[in-house]
C-alpha cells in the first residue's frame, strides 16, 4: 500500500509538471501568434508606464550591448512592440530569481521541511521554466521565422493580384483595396497604409515596412513605392521576379518545417515512456533493491 501511494504520489506530480509545461507553452504560442491587435490591447498599458531607470542600471541593460540589440531586432521581427531595454531586464531578473527559488526549495527539503515529491516537482517546474527563459533567442527566433512565412505569403498573394491588374488604367490606391480581402496577418497594416495613403505616400510606406519590420516587408513596400511613380513593364518584371523568389523560399521553409516536427514528434515520443518508467517500474526497482539489501546483510 505505501508502494501504492508512493507511485501516485510520483504520478500526480508527473501530471503537475506536464500541465505546468503544456500551459506555459500554449500562452506563450497564443501570446506569440495573436493578431496585431491584440498586442496593441495587451501592451498598451505596459507602454504607457515608464520602467525606472534604476532597474534598468540594476541589471546593466546597457543600449549599446550586442545582446541588447540583437532582442531589439527579433522583437521588431516577432511583431512584439516592446522595449527591448525593459525585455532584457526582466529576463535578467527571471535568471537570478528562479534559481534562488530553487536553491530555497533544496535547501527547505533537506531540512525536512517540505515534502521531496513536492520539493522535486518544483524544482523540475523551475528548472524548466529556467531553460525556457535561458534561450529565449531560440524561440524568439522560431516566432520570427513563423511571422515572416504568414507575411511572406499574404505578400505574394497581394503581388500576384497586383500583376493581374497589369495595363489596367486604376489608381494603385484602387488596386491596393481590392487585394485587401486577400490579406489576414497584415490586413491591420495595410488598412493603415491605405488609409494614409493620400496624406502622404512615402511616409505611409515608411511606417508600414517599419510596422512589419521583416525584410519582405521592407521589399514589397520599395516595389509599391517604385509603381506609385511608374507603372512601367520594367517594374512589373521585377515584381515578379520578386514573386518567384518568395514562392521558392516558401517551399523551402515548409520543407524545413516538416524536418522539425518530425524531430520534434521523435523527442516527445519519448516523454510516456519517461513518466511509464517513473509510476510504474521505479517502485520494483526500490523493491528490488530492498531484496538485494536483505540478502546481502
Amino acid at each position: 500500500m505505501k508502494d501504492y501511494m508512493h507511485a501516485l504520489t510520483v504520478g500526480i506530480g508527473g501530471l503537475i509538471q506536464f500541465a505546468l509545461v503544456f500551459a506555459s507553452i500554449s500562452i506563450l504560442l497564443r501570446l506569440s501568434f495573436a493578431p496585431r491587435n491584440r498586442w496593441r490591447i495587451h501592451l498598451k498599458g505596459w507602454r504607457e508606464r515608464r520602467t525606472p531607470i534604476w532597474w534598468l542600471r540594476l541589471w546593466r541593460t546597457d543600449r549599446e550591448s550586442v545582446s541588447l540589440q540583437e532582442r531589439r531586432m527579433l522583437l521588431v521581427g516577432c511583431g512584439i512592440r516592446y522595449p527591448p531595454e525593459v525585455y532584457l531586464a526582466y529576463r535578467r531578473c527571471l535568471l537570478f530569481v528562479l534559481p534562488t527559488i530553487g536553491g530555497i526549495m533544496y535547501v527547505l527539503q533537506d531540512k525536512k521541511q517540505i515534502s521531496a515529491v513536492v520539493s522535486w516537482n518544483i524544482l523540475i517546474a523551475l528548472l524548466i521554466v529556467t531553460g525556457l527563459v535561458a534561450i529565449d533567442r531560440t524561440w524568439l527566433q522560431s516566432i520570427r521565422r513563423y511571422r515572416t512565412d504568414r507575411i511572406r505569403r499574404e505578400i505574394v498573394a497581394v503581388s500576384s493580384q497586383l500583376l493581374y491588374y497589369t495595363g489596367s488604367r486604376q489608381h494603385l490606391h484602387g488596386k491596393l483595396m481590392k487585394c485587401l480581402l486577400l490579406t489576414r496577418y497584415i490586413r491591420s497594416e495595410m488598412g493603415l497604409l491605405l488609409n494614409e495613403w493620400y496624406h502622404d505616400a512615402d511616409a505611409a510606406l515608411k511606417r508600414f515596412k517599419e510596422r512589419l519590420g521583416t525584410d519582405e516587408a521592407y521589399g514589397f513596400a520599395e516595389s509599391l513605392r517604385s509603381l506609385r511613380l511608374s507603372e512601367s513593364d520594367e517594374i512589373y518584371d521585377m515584381l515578379r521576379e520578386v514573386v518567384r523568389d518568395y514562392k521558392a523560399q516558401i517551399e523551402l521553409a515548409k520543407d524545413s518545417r516538416k524536418e522539425t516536427t518530425s524531430y520534434l514528434l521523435f523527442v516527445l515520443a519519448g516523454i510516456p515512456i519517461l513518466y511509464t518508467f517513473q509510476i510504474f517500474l521505479y517502485p520494483w526497482v526500490q523493491e528490488a533493491a530492498k531484496l538485494f539489501d536483505a540478502l546481502n546483510p
